[in-house]
């Protein structure tokens, strides 16, 4: 696996990409949130690109998850061993956090898109990454109040189900970030064109609640966005949503 590659994305907010997948590191202090995690193969990436900005696993205070998706909570058993950190997720989200359900992709979902430029690559690459495994979130919690969370950089969720069902966005609205996981990307290996976009509808439980999730994240005052997939990106997120919908369109 390749070194991450670390993006500066605000006073105490980076956004990380590994091989495929990104995830979002905040700092307070000597304090780190960890946003996302990565596949399984990814554990050693998230270790560097901790170290990488002067903090230890150990140092991990809280973690949230996007979303359970085998591509963002892969490394999260092995992190959570060296850590009593909480893994906090939506309340919708945690029947598939502790494993009772899975709204994902199916090996036969794949199989049948190998057609498609780019997934041939990326699915062998999935192989290596781990993402046949089932990992299961047994200690996840649910947020314990509603607004900011009282974690490394206050980070707000924002419910934006369809992606996943419980599917959620964090916003620090003095910084302007927007952590966006896979209800908005900007770049993914299926994807031939870089830029504000959703992933294909398979990739989601629900296309039509995705797509209406823009709404929301419309609302935000935000204008650096970090994705779960793709390099960050800035401008206001409104434009960024027409733009998502726009390319739906063609």
């Amino acid at each position: 696996m390749r070194a991450p590659t670390i993006t500066p994305a605000a006073d105490n907010a980076y956004l990380v990409s590994g091989q495929a997948v990104n995830w979002t590191i905040l700092t307070d202090g000597d304090d780190v949130t960890l946003i996302d995690s990565g596949y399984p193969a990814d554990y050693s990436a998230v270790e560097a690109s901790l170290e990488s900005i002067g903090h230890r696993v150990e140092q991990i205070a809280a973690i949230l998850v996007t979303h359970t998706h085998i591509d963002h909570i892969g490394s999260l058993p092995r992190l959570s061993a060296r850590t009593k950190a909480p893994i906090l997720v939506s309340p919708a989200e945690l029947p598939l956090a502790h494993g009772a359900v899975r709204e994902s992709a199916t090996p036969l979902d794949i199989v049948s898109n190998l057609w498609r430029p780019g997934f041939l690559g990326w699915s062998l690459y999935l192989v290596r990454a781990g993402a046949l495994a089932h990992v299961r979130l047994p200690d996840a919690q649910p947020f314990p109040a509603d607004g900011a969370l009282d974690v490394p950089g206050h980070p707000t969720p924002i419910a934006t189900p369809g992606h996943t069902s419980g599917h959620t966005c964090y916003h620090l609205p003095e910084t302007g970030v927007l952590v966006t996981g896979d209800t908005l990307i900007t770049a993914h290996q299926t994807s031939a064109i870089v830029g504000p976009q959703l992933l294909l509808p398979l990739f989601s439980h629900d296309q039509r609640a995705t797509v209406a999730a823009l709404d929301t994240l419309e609302s935000l005052d935000a204008d650096v966005i970090l994705p779960g997939h793709g390099p960050l990106h800035r401008g206001p997120i409104r434009e960024a949503a027409a733009q998502a919908r726009s390319r739906l369109r063609r």
